[in-house]
């Protein structure tokens, strides 16, 4: 009678036990209530009700067809790897609920030759640069708001209507003050101040860029869609 060293039954015995708890916690990791002991960082703010799926779809293709791929370009036998396990989040994943034709900024505007050179700077081209989700729970994660000054050199305004023109603001490089009239993605209806002593205080807007209280009021022209309506929105198409 064919026998088996114990060696050998502890190995089999260990490799099934193995098995098990690797698909079990496999299992529990991708249920809906365990999402936020995997995630990498707080959502930012007003993500904060989202599910993972909502930005990070399932990768193309199973498993092993990921793993062999990525084998494949790390012996040179495939020009490029693939995602594993789910697809790069990218600027599509937002415009899915942030689209809307009123963005004084839209992401497909500085592809334009005419940026090229800013976008070495801050890449524009992309949401993440501004918005890093998983950071912490703020809106914006630039660090300055000098921003304004990669693309606004040159600015000129006709019949200025502010007590500091903005010619003098721009020769003073005070690029800060910028944000402090201007909403980036011109997404509220306010009035905008002509006098500086009644523009935002820029700790307003940073705290806003942190999380805090929109310094820019309620009244906005566009409501981002809820994961709902995103979803409703999916199905229909």
């Amino acid at each position: 009678m064919f026998k088996i060293s114990p060696l050998r039954k502890r190995q089999v015995i260990g490799g099934i036990i193995g098995l098990i708890l690797g698909s079990s916690l496999f299992y529990i990791l991708t249920l809906d209530s365990t999402e936020k002991y995997i995630s990498i960082g707080p959502m930012n703010t007003g993500h904060q009700d989202l599910s993972c799926f909502a930005c990070h779809a399932d990768a193309k293709g199973n498993l092993m067809q990921q793993i062999q791929s990525n084998i494949s370009h790390a012996f040179g036998n495939r020009s490029e790897g693939v995602d594993f396990g789910t697809q790069d989040v990218t600027v599509d994943n937002c415009l899915e609920c942030h689209d809307r034709a009123n963005d004084r900024h839209p992401t497909y505007r500085f592809s334009e030759p005419r940026f090229k050179d800013a976008i070495k700077v801050i890449n524009t081209t992309t949401c993440i640069t501004c918005h890093t989700e998983h950071h912490d729970k703020e809106r914006v994660s630039l660090k300055t708001a000098d921003y304004c000054m990669n693309c606004h050199q040159e600015l000129v305004v006709e019949n200025d209507p502010l007590d500091v023109s903005h010619e003098d603001l721009i020769s003073q490089k005070q690029w800060n003050t910028c944000i402090q009239c201007h909403d980036f993605h011109g997404n509220h209806r306010y009035e905008v101040p002509e006098k500086m002593k009644d523009t935002i205080p820029l700790l307003d807007v940073q705290k806003y860029f942190e999380g805090g209280l929109d310094p820019y009021g309620t009244d906005k022209k566009y409501i981002a869609l809820s994961q709902e309506e995103w979803l409703k929105k999916l199905n229909k198409n």
